[in-house]
């Protein structure tokens, strides 16, 4: 879904639902929203108590008169002097998922005045990304596409306004479906996304956008020594894959490394989880997926910024050759790791691929996982387990999940958590004692980064919703895309 930016009034515009935005008034009452007709209603429905602006809150307006929209959508910000994208995103996601449940012509959207290109891009976010269901194998779809969706500049905008609706259109439209591609990529059916064909669709992804990608098969990665991938794949029938994104966005910048976690499916190996705990691992692979579509993303806007993402991708399953409890792996670079838990697969190709990507000399790494349950005792299931080396990189990826509203809270990596990591037999153990299981997680994972600035996001719980409500749909989120594109829009000020 593609949003185009349209020059005309409100009041003018022929089309089948126009969306406006309120804000709630402090002492009571709602903000006017400049359309006479439209503030008369809400004053009243305000004066009612049946209309109070709060945020993502979803007021229906039919045949108002002197607007030539047939229906009128009025949705909620919560207070003027609170909007971030965040609220933002959500009012567009709530606006888009209650017009897309049904067939729509056109759909016109009024930003409110004075808004941010920030906050604007996110609208439009927002709104691709909530017209975009997942029901992807219904045979009725439970979402459609809006027949045209603009947004509306008013009839004779000012070049500040224009210039911020131009920016927020192009921008949020192409970080929308960006999102909706990783979604989509989570989404799928376990049996339709083989190692190989989600390298396949994940490279594609890139490719078309501009990018470049290259895939490794068994044969390349048994010969680069990843003998974490290796043990996690064999217990499948299905071969991993190893893919090579990269976007070149300018020679002289720095090389920004993105590393996503690609499990297809984790049925936990020999460790295997119970019935319950498998619904959603056809999840597992949700960093992967995440990493591509920021690539893809980045790459169509052009960004002035160099990107390499690296996706180790398997299955985990039990088959007779699996990796048992006991068996020592060694990964690249030589370290050796002895398997205590087949069910804590994640870390181990994670391994590989960070050992490889430190190779190749970035000046940061960020990675990002589904990696640890225990990230979700911890935050709950909106919030991300972010643990780094580096204060600076760590403070940048925090002020981009600022910018978008995505949520990350910092963990300690205290050197006393690598003890619960120590091995009689081999270098490693891949997994702690009882307590601080995210924190050993990560802990494990710092020992394949050496002294390059690093973060590793845990994002187990944002990753995948249970829910179904306003501004949320059940399953994939594509969390941290948002994120991700807005760091490397700030990486440039990063470096100077």
């Amino acid at each position: 879904m593609n949003a185009k930016l349209v020059a005309d009034a409100p009041e003018a515009v022929e089309c089948q639902w126009l969306v406006t935005f309120i804000f709630d008034k402090e002492g009571g009452g709602v903000e006017p929203v400049g359309i006479a007709e439209v503030d008369a209603i809400l004053n009243r429905l305000a004066g009612e108590k049946d209309v109070t602006g709060n945020s993502a809150e979803l007021t229906v307006l039919h045949a108002v008169p002197g607007l030539k929209a047939r229906s009128t959508l009025v949705v909620g910000l919560g207070k003027r002097e609170k909007l971030e994208a965040g609220t933002a995103f959500a009012a567009g996601y709530a606006a888009a998922k209650r017009l897309s449940s049904k067939p729509r012509e056109s759909v016109m959207v009024l930003p409110p005045d004075q808004i941010s290109s920030v906050v604007a891009s996110a609208l439009v976010e927002g709104l691709t990304v909530g017209v975009h269901g997942p029901g992807l194998r219904k045979s009725e779809p439970s979402r459609q596409d809006f027949g045209s969706l603009g947004i509306l500049a008013g009839a004779d905008p000012t070049a500040a306004r224009e210039l911020t609706l131009t920016l927020a259109v192009r921008r949020g439209s192409i970080v929308g479906n960006a999102v909706n591609a990783a979604r989509d990529a989570v989404n799928l059916p376990p049996a339709e996304k083989s190692p190989a064909s989600l390298a396949h669709r994940l490279a594609t992804l890139v490719s078309e956008a501009g990018g470049q990608a290259e895939i490794w098969d068994e044969t390349r990665i048994r010969g680069e020594g990843f003998g974490g991938l290796l043990g996690v794949a064999a217990g499948s029938d299905e071969p991993p894959r190893f893919v090579v994104l990269e976007y070149k966005g300018d020679p002289d910048a720095p090389v920004l490394a993105l590393v996503g976690k690609g499990v297809t499916f984790d049925s936990g190996g020999l460790c295997i989880k119970p019935a319950a705990s498998m619904e959603d691992m056809k999840s597992d692979m949700t960093g992967a997926a995440v990493v591509a579509a920021t690539i893809a993303a980045v790459a169509r806007l052009g960004l002035p910024v160099n990107l390499r993402g690296y996706l180790p991708i398997t299955e985990n399953m039990t088959g007779g050759k699996a990796m048992k409890m006991g068996d020592v792996l060694t990964h690249r670079g030589g370290k050796t790791v002895e398997v205590l838990n087949t069910d804590a697969e994640g870390r181990l190709i994670l391994a590989d691929a960070l050992a490889y990507a430190v190779e190749q000399k970035p000046a940061r790494i960020v990675d990002l996982a589904t990696l640890t349950g225990a990230c979700m005792v911890a935050l709950g299931t909106k919030i991300a387990g972010l643990f780094s080396n580096d204060d600076v990189l760590k403070d940048a990826l925090l002020a981009a999940c600022k910018q978008t509203g995505e949520r990350a809270w910092p963990l300690p990596l205290d050197d006393d958590f690598k003890d619960q990591l120590k091995s009689h037999v081999a270098d490693l153990k891949n997994i702690g004692g009882k307590w601080g299981g995210s924190i050993t997680a990560a802990k494990f994972l710092q020992q394949f980064v050496g002294t390059t600035p690093w973060v590793h996001l845990d994002i187990a719980g944002p990753s995948w919703s249970d829910s179904d409500n306003t501004v949320r749909d059940p399953g994939a989120t594509g969390c941290f895309v948002r994120t991700l594109v807005a760091f490397a829009e700030q990486s440039v000020a990063l470096e100077s």
